[in-house]
């Protein structure tokens, strides 16, 4: 039988051995490596050629994130799966981006974890139902952008710029020489097409959307 080849990336060494241990009692997984940062995890996947990394985000001296991106450059055939504790946005679509083939919590039981092993060996992909809603979520936000990119005027966005700065009406009134009405009507504008309540709602979502940056 052809064993998986597996590469561990984590910073936690109780952490590397307990999934090493667990791994290893698996007939068809053989692990032959493991790493404590994202740089280590380079030079030890050229070393050993693995053919699915489980990979932490964040790790000290090179974050998993381009962990991925450098192996995946210079060895294409690797597979990858992000093993980690955190399940917000940002670090979810970062992992699917650099080419995680599936994004797993470190909760999760061991037998979901030796599924996705051996689903991204074979070229599938698995991620969690929780983690799969946000997927979907943000590619339906990705698909309303497209339809509509530009949502906001460029006035609406350089009055959303300066409330992202926490700026009051008065001191966006005088910033852009119009009146303190005109950015009152500007705000509510801004509210109804990004449809939130608030500033701070309207800034959040103009920087999810890219609509905006700081």
């Amino acid at each position: 039988m052809t064993r998986i080849r597996i590469l561990i990336a984590d910073d936690h060494p109780v952490v590397r051995e307990g999934l090493a241990a667990m791994l290893e009692r698996q007939e068809d997984m053989e692990v032959v490596g493991d790493a404590p940062d994202g740089a280590a995890a380079v030079a030890r996947a050229a070393e050993t050629s693995p053919d699915v990394i489980l990979m932490d985000l964040r790790m000290p001296v090179m974050d998993g994130v381009e962990a991925m991106r450098a192996i995946a450059a210079r060895q294409p055939s690797v597979r990858f799966i992000v093993l980690t504790t955190y399940d917000n946005d940002e670090y979810i679509f970062k992992g699917i981006e650099a080419g995680a083939r599936a994004y797993l919590l470190k909760d999760s039981p061991r037998e979901e974890l030796f599924k996705a092993i051996r689903a991204v060996h074979r070229g599938e992909s698995l991620i969690q139902p929780s983690v799969a809603s946000k997927v979907l979520d943000r590619f339906a936000t990705l698909s309303r952008q497209a339809q509509s990119p530009e949502l906001l005027s460029e006035r609406e966005k350089e009055v959303l710029r300066l409330m992202a700065t926490g700026a009051a009406n008065k001191t966006i009134a005088s910033a852009l020489f119009i009146s303190e009405s005109t950015v009152k009507t500007h705000v509510q504008s801004i509210f109804q097409k990004l449809d939130v309540s608030d500033r701070t709602g309207a800034v959040t979502q103009a920087l999810q959307r890219g609509i905006i940056s700081l």
